[in-house]
């Protein structure tokens, strides 16, 4: 095994190449951008035949050396999957600063290493009032009255704060958000119950908005018009499943309580 020199290189350039691409498709990019970002990256760097495949939970990505005629390939699995847009861009203005000379590898490294580390821009309890407010928004965009806005409030919030905590301890998405759907839902009930707001529909949506994947089913709409189907067909189905946790939490609220 050679260390430094050509195939050191090459390494290197895998390595922050792998790494961009797992940050961007953990944060909600998607897989086709993820795809050109790392073929230009690896075409900057000299190498040719760079062919790089990415799912919405692996990334192939291979190479050749001008000089060694060796292909390299590895494979990086994308386990946990969020939604902060931020991170994305922050790795593509990396990735454009590389491909225009303006770092090196290790500054590329370096900048990528920050970017996976450094804590979501946003505090949760902010994340939380503003999954409240739209909350409330939607409530009244769908029909709601002045008087729905505050328990579609409180609800959302009540959605958001168990979706986060739960998914942190149950590591699988799918029962928090059915378990964030049975709570928001059933908060909603209770608040209209006694008497804050009077359209128990309207509330019931605006609770449900924070759990809505709207960011998947972009990307899998944006993913199939590309020409991705591997990928758009994951992507929706990772959709629709959120979609039947949400109906099936919904579902439950409403056997129970009305």
């Amino acid at each position: 095994m050679r260390v430094g020199g050509i195939m050191g290189k090459a390494d290197d350039v895998m390595d922050i190449c792998l790494l961009a691409g797992e940050i961007m498709l953990k944060y909600g990019a998607e897989t086709y951008r993820v795809e050109e970002t790392l073929e230009r990256m690896s075409k900057a760097a000299s190498f040719t035949n760079v062919h790089c495949f990415a799912t919405t939970t692996g990334i192939f990505l291979s190479f050749e050396e001008k000089k060694e005629k060796e292909d390299l390939m590895q494979m990086v699995r994308i386990d946990d999957r969020m939604q902060d847009l931020s991170k994305v861009t922050d790795v593509n203005q990396v990735s454009r600063e590389f491909v225009a000379g303006e770092l090196t590898v290790e500054e590329a490294r370096q900048k990528l290493n920050a970017i996976a580390n450094a804590p979501m821009e946003y505090p949760l309890w902010l994340i939380h009032i503003a999954s409240g407010v739209a909350g409330g928004g939607f409530s009244y965009l769908f029909g709601g009255g002045w008087f729905d806005l505050f328990p579609a409030f409180l609800a959302a919030v009540v959605s958001s704060i168990v979706v986060v905590e739960f998914e942190r301890y149950l590591k699988v998405r799918f029962a928090a958000e059915f378990t964030a759907a049975f709570f928001g839902g059933s908060t909603a009930i209770i608040l209209v119950y006694i008497g804050f707001g009077s359209n128990l529909d309207q509330v019931i949506i605006g609770s449900l908005m924070p759990l809505v994947p709207g960011v998947p089913l972009t990307n899998a709409v944006r993913d199939l018009m590309s020409g991705d189907l591997v990928a758009g067909v994951s992507r929706g189905a990772e959709a629709l499943l959120t979609s039947l946790s949400i109906a099936s939490g919904i579902a439950l609220t409403i056997s129970i309580f009305l």
